[in-house]
């Protein structure tokens, strides 16, 4: 079993100065006196290690392609995808466009440009610890008791909260039965931890590729009803005219196709096995064993 760091969340004030501070999209693009291709705000959910993994492999392989990336905390996806429509932020690393975040494209996905999809099997899923003696979410109803009526989530905004909510719990009849408590991912994560440090029964939100699926022992339950969804893709997304303005940073983030092994080992070795504040050397480390996991030659 991996180690069940649990990184802090980064503190998201900055989110908030974030919204229509009326900061030019073309400042971003500006090229520095000696021969800088020009600054790249990158805005990531520090919370969530899909978002903040992919962030800062973007920082350490655009630097090295000469441009000046800038790491950007958010604390809603909202907000984030907000910043990206009106150019405050150049990329979001890691969206779920398709369903989970569709209510944002919708809004937002006019001024948004889609880059590429890095990832293909991504899934929202219910949990629970191995030792729980359902295998279902239709059998959550009738053991309400056995989960003191509560359901763990995340970030009230997070789509993953959005689809438990308005799809899981009606379609299998929990909301009499159940709460959805949500608070942040650390959070819920730490609340999973001690539950099964304690052989307690505790029903979670978690979602697929994730760390935390390999660190703890956990089970997804079924859903005969699909109504988490089916599998998504995950996207890297820019402002509006990214590519033009950015062509070969957006050479080099269309090259970047990840299976489970290779996300699996870049989320290990930046959430859990390099300190914060080491990141640049957990990408390093990744590149170097990974050396086919994207077209690592454009930063040769």
């Amino acid at each position: 079993m991996k180690s069940r760091t649990i990184t802090p969340v980064v503190a998201a004030c900055a989110a908030l100065g974030l919204a229509l501070t009326g900061c030019s999209q073309e400042a971003s693009k500006d090229s520095g006196s000696d021969g800088d291709k020009g600054k790249i705000k990158i805005g990531y959910i520090s919370s969530w290690s899909d978002s903040r993994s992919t962030a800062f492999l973007l920082e350490d392989q655009l630097e090295k392609l000469g441009y000046e990336p800038e790491l950007e905390t958010i604390s809603e996806a909202a907000i984030l995808y907000a910043g990206v429509a009106n150019g405050d932020i150049d990329i979001y690393p890691s969206a779920w466009p398709e369903k989970t975040h569709k209510q944002y494209m919708d809004e937002y996905g006019d001024k948004i440009e889609d880059i590429s999809t890095y990832y293909d099997k991504a899934q929202n899923t219910i949990v629970v610890p191995d030792y729980v003696d359902i295998d279902s979410i239709d059998e959550l109803k009738d053991n309400a008791d056995k989960f003191d009526g509560k359901i763990v989530g995340i970030e009230p905004g997070a789509g993953l909260t959005k689809v438990t909510k308005d799809s899981m719990m009606p379609e299998y009849g929990l909301e009499k039965d159940f709460e959805l408590v949500t608070s942040s991912t650390p959070a819920m994560l730490t609340e999973l931890g001690n539950a099964i440090d304690a052989k307690d029964d505790i029903v979670v939100t978690l979602w697929r590729p994730f760390w935390a699926n390999n660190a703890f022992d956990v089970k997804d339950l079924k859903d005969p009803k699909n109504a988490m969804g089916d599998p998504e893709k995950m996207h890297f997304l820019g402002t509006e005219g990214f590519s033009d303005d950015f062509p070969e940073a957006s050479e080099l983030i269309k090259g970047i196709k990840l299976d489970d092994k290779t996300y699996g080992e870049l989320e290990d070795l930046i959430v859990n096995e390099y300190e914060e504040g080491q990141e640049g050397d957990a990408v390093d480390q990744w590149v170097k064993d990974n050396p086919k996991a994207f077209d690592s030659e454009i930063t040769d």
